[in-house]
């Protein structure tokens, strides 16, 4: 299989396992979905538990990949935070498959999670665990009270994201594109808060 074709594969699984969940998407239904036998799908990838793996190191790579980017490019560590979580913001508005898929994999991994052999997503949470570290105000917390940090400013990112089909249909197009304009600087507003803070 080359590569291209196992980015096929796990781009289609990604879509998945975002509208169905882990244990929603049967590996039939994702072999069908990919044009493949089950027995095939398991040959490339061994089990679903695997292909899941490999979903989630894709995504995790392409957001460590992008904060790379944003920390060689902002030196000021406020400045870096905040581009840090406006990039979640953009990047999962760009992929709302993405936000779905890390919101499954938040509600649905309590049955996985004491076995969970890989925490794909923990590099990319440490690298922002650190950039918050790195701001003068912030530097004397704890690396447990930065990750609450963290989590609060990329919270009020994922849940704007993945709230956007509903929110569309209770206010409508207008006022959600309204909002959707203004969010990016009402999250700036909150991060330079907290910075603040």
């Amino acid at each position: 299989m080359t590569a291209s074709t196992r980015d096929q594969f796990i781009a289609a699984a990604k879509v998945l396992f975002a509208q169905r969940g882990f244990y929603g998407a049967s590996i039939a239904a994702i072999a069908t979905e990919l044009g493949l036998t089950k027995q095939a799908l398991l040959h490339h990838f061994g089990s679903k538990e695997k292909l899941y793996g490999e979903v989630l190191k894709a995504l995790s790579g392409d957001l460590l990949a992008a904060t790379a980017a944003i920390t060689d490019a902002h030196p000021d560590p406020a400045t870096r935070l905040e581009e840090l979580v406006v990039l979640q913001l953009r990047s999962q508005m760009a992929d709302p498959c993405a936000a779905r898929l890390i919101m499954r994999e938040l509600l649905d991994n309590e049955r996985r999670a004491e076995n969970a052999g890989n925490w794909y997503l923990q590099p990319y949470l440490d690298t922002l665990i650190d950039a918050a570290l790195a701001i003068e105000p912030l530097r004397a917390d704890s690396r447990g009270r930065a990750l609450a940090i963290i989590y609060q400013l990329l919270g009020a990112a994922h849940y704007f994201t993945v709230s956007t089909p509903t929110l569309t249909s209770i206010f409508g197009a207008g006022q959600f594109g309204q909002a959707r304009d203004s969010y990016e600087e009402e999250l700036r507003l909150l991060v330079r808060a907290r910075i603040a803070a």
